[in-house]
C-alpha cells in the first residue's frame, strides 16, 4: 500500500507542499508579528535549522529505500535536496539582510572573523554546485560517474553544517539538538560505509 501511495503522481506535489509549509509560516509570521520578541533572530535560526533538517532527510532517502525496499523514495530525493538549498539561501538572505543590513564589506569581515559563519558560508558555497547540477541536463553533461563523485561532497557539507550549528549553540551552552543532528549524521555515514563495504558481499 505504501509503495502504491509513493508511486502515485499526486504524492510529489503533496510532499512539495508539506516541505514549503514552514516557509509559508515564516512569511505569515513575519507579516503578522508572530515570531516572538526578536523576529530577525527567529528567522535566521529557523531557516538554518530547516536547511539542516532537510539535509538529514535527503541523506536518509537512500538508506530508507534500501532497508524498507522502497525504490519509489528516489522520486523525492532531488526535490528534497533542492529544498535544502532553498532554505539555505533564505538563511543566508536573512543573515545578510536582517543581521548585517546588506553591508557587504561588513559581511565579508564577519565571515573572516567568526569561524562558525565561515564554516556555514563554506557549506553554502559547496552546496551551490550540487543544486546547480541537480537537473537531467547537468547529469548528462557531466556523465553519471563524475556527477556521483561531485554529489558525494554532500556528506562533507553535512559535517560542516553540523559544526556550524554546534558553534552557534555553543554560545548558549545548548547542545541537545546538536547531539541529535550529530547522531543522525553519524548513523547515516556509518550506514553508507557499511553498505559499501559489506552489503554487496
Amino acid at each position: 500500500m505504501l509503495r502504491a501511495l509513493l508511486g502515485k503522481p499526486q504524492t510529489k506535489p503533496v510532499i512539495f507542499t508539506i516541505a514549503a509549509l514552514p516557509f509559508c509560516y515564516l512569511v505569515w509570521g513575519a507579516f503578522n508579528d508572530a515570531l516572538g520578541a526578536n523576529p530577525a533572530e527567529y528567522l535566521i535560526r529557523s531557516t538554518g535549522e530547516l536547511a539542516l533538517r532537510f539535509l538529514c532527510l535527503t541523506l536518509a532517502i537512500t538508506p530508507l529505500r534500501v532497508i524498507a525496499g522502497l525504490p519509489e523514495l528516489l522520486r523525492f530525493r532531488r526535490m528534497l535536496g533542492l529544498f535544502v538549498y532553498f532554505y539555505a539561501c533564505i538563511h543566508l538572505l536573512c543573515y545578510s539582510w536582517l543581521d548585517m543590513g546588506f553591508e557587504w564589506i561588513d559581511i565579508a569581515a564577519d565571515i573572516a572573523k567568526r569561524p562558525f559563519i565561515l564554516v556555514g558560508f563554506t557549506a553554502f558555497v559547496l552546496l551551490t554546485p550540487l543544486a546547480a547540477t541537480s537537473f537531467n541536463r547537468a547529469i548528462r553533461s557531466l556523465g553519471a560517474r563524475r556527477w556521483q563523485m561531485l554529489h558525494r561532497v554532500v556528506y562533507g557539507i553535512a559535517l560542516l553544517a553540523v559544526l556550524h550549528f554546534y558553534w552557534m549553540r555553543a554560545g548558549k551552552s545548548n547542545f541537545a539538538e546538536v547531539i541529535v543532528y550529530g547522531a543522525i549524521l553519524a548513523a547515516l555515514l556509518l550506514w553508507r560505509v557499511w553498505n559499501k563495504r559489506f552489503a554487496r558481499h
